[in-house]
């Protein structure tokens, strides 16, 4: 069968599917958090676009920081060669994580390099010489379906593979797992609804690899001890539901739960809350209610890691905009360390474009600097046209309350704006600054254009700085 006509028969199915399942996704799709949140337009151009694979690059640069945490350490000189998944950045602190290298060829050197905000940061820089990968890896397309690594063996490979988070945060993964004998996980949360306007990743990488999403799941129920596993996923994505419906009803211990669109759907507290209906308490992590919460794609990577022993060495990214023509809108397999000024090249850089942004239109940060390089969070790169870019003019505040309404953390956004800027950080902390999850529902709901999150997040990160020399004062 060709390719071409395998590819209809999927489709066809996938509507079938969706057809049937309709009246149950809008039964279902009712579930979400109550406090706050608000509705920006979805604008998922590129729901429907193929991933295709990048070019890959002549010269790769790898950043040591893709991930939260301190920097990995090279260990690798100019000189050295590499092959494709070898080690090149080794996780030498707690809050690190593996970095492999993407390409194989030449160490031209190790150097700091800037990053989209600008910055320097340490990074391998790597001249490709073919595509040879480590033996150690598994590069067929057989999709291995038996787990045969234990708990402990699976976190292990989760740390020595480099896995982190690809919904934004980067966390290193197999932090999450490692828990305390006291400790217990009852439901693995897997976030699936991809809430942020314009990004399509999450809902390709389920359509074009549902069962090793499934797989990966699996892995990630054995390292977590957890009975069960829910995939939350939003009801704008019809035939993503109907294919992870189809596929669950080979895993029995995993469900799928539509629910409603509501931005930020997808941050954490507010996805246990939406499915589970369990409060995450100020200052506590997920486990603390019995959950721990993955990105799909990460549970895909996690497959790869477990059953294939591969890395981390790609991203998958869309490129969207509402200048681009449709059709313009890509969902792009690339290795990590392509330029970032290649990528957009590729699609075409509208003449409008007022900001380019990593990430979504809500939390997503501003490219200072397009000569840098993809890194593994990198789901997204968005052009805003001179219009969407501008802030409106910033007015006095109403007290319309509207920025409290939209708040799902139960600030007063309105209060922590105005003691971040008298540099008020013990008021700060008082009113709960700390428990800002930086969503931007507050900026989108003001009616007089201030930048609440902007100051909130400058004060956000002076209150943190206190509170730890505090700590360690003490």
């Amino acid at each position: 069968m060709s390719k071409e006509r395998a590819k209809e028969l999927a489709i066809e199915l996938a509507s079938e599917i969706s057809k049937d399942i309709k009246h149950e996704v809008k039964k279902l799709g009712k579930k979400t958090f109550q406090l706050g949140g608000v509705h920006p337009e979805a604008n998922k151009f590129a729901h429907s676009a193929d991933v295709e694979t990048f070019p890959l690059p002549d010269q790769a640069v790898v950043y040591m920081t893709q991930h939260l945490g301190a920097p990995a350490t090279p260990i690798v000189k100019k000189g050295d060669k590499v092959k494709v998944g070898q080690l090149i950045g080794e996780a030498q602190t707690f809050m690190c994580a593996n970095i492999h290298a993407p390409i194989s060829g030449t160490v031209n050197r190790v150097d700091m390099i800037a990053d989209i905000s600008g910055y320097k940061k340490p990074a391998v820089i790597i001249d490709r010489e073919g595509d040879e990968w480590d033996e150690s890896i598994d590069t067929t397309p057989d999709i291995i379906r038996d787990i045969k690594l234990s708990k402990e063996e699976i976190i292990a490979r989760m740390k020595s593979c480099g896995i982190v988070g690809l919904g934004g945060a980067c966390f290193p993964t197999h932090i999450k797992y490692m828990l305390k004998p006291e400790q217990k996980c009852e439901y693995l949360i897997v976030n699936a609804a991809e809430c942020e306007p314009y990004i399509s990743t999450d809902n390709r990488v389920i359509l074009e690899r549902t069962e090793q999403c499934m797989i990966g799941i699996e892995a990630a129920l054995i390292a977590s001890g957890a009975p069960k596993a829910i995939i939350g996923i939003e009801n704008n994505k019809p035939e993503a539901i109907a294919a992870l419906v189809e596929m669950s009803k080979k895993f029995t211990n995993i469900e799928v739960q539509p629910l409603k669109m509501k931005y930020p759907q997808g941050a954490e507290k507010q996805l246990i809350k939406a499915i589970t209906g369990r409060s995450v308490p100020n200052g506590a992590l997920p486990i603390s209610v019995g959950c721990i919460v993955n990105n799909i794609t990460t549970m895909y990577v996690l497959y790869q890691a477990v059953q294939k022993n591969k890395p981390i060495v790609q991203a998958y990214t869309t490129v969207s905009g509402k200048s681009i023509p449709k059709e313009q809108c890509k969902i792009f397999r690339l290795r990590l360390g392509t330029s970032i000024r290649d990528v957009l090249n590729a699609v075409g850089i509208p003449e409008d474009t007022g900001k380019i942004i990593s990430g979504g239109p809500m939390m997503g940060k501003a490219i200072a600097n397009l000569d840098a390089y993809i890194s593994k969070g990198m789901g997204s790169l968005l052009f805003m046209n001179e219009k969407e870019s501008l802030r409106g003019e910033t007015r006095p505040c109403l007290r319309c309350g509207k920025c409290v309404s939209a708040c799902p953390m139960g600030l007063q956004p309105y209060m922590l704006h105005a003691l971040s800027d008298l540099k008020r950080y013990e008021d700060c902390e008082h009113y709960g600054i700390m428990n800002c999850i930086e969503c931007g529902c507050c900026s989108f709901s003001c009616p007089s254009f201030r930048p609440l999150v902007d100051m909130i997040r400058v004060g956000k990160a002076k209150t943190g700085a206190m509170i730890r020399a505090r700590n360690a004062a003490k």
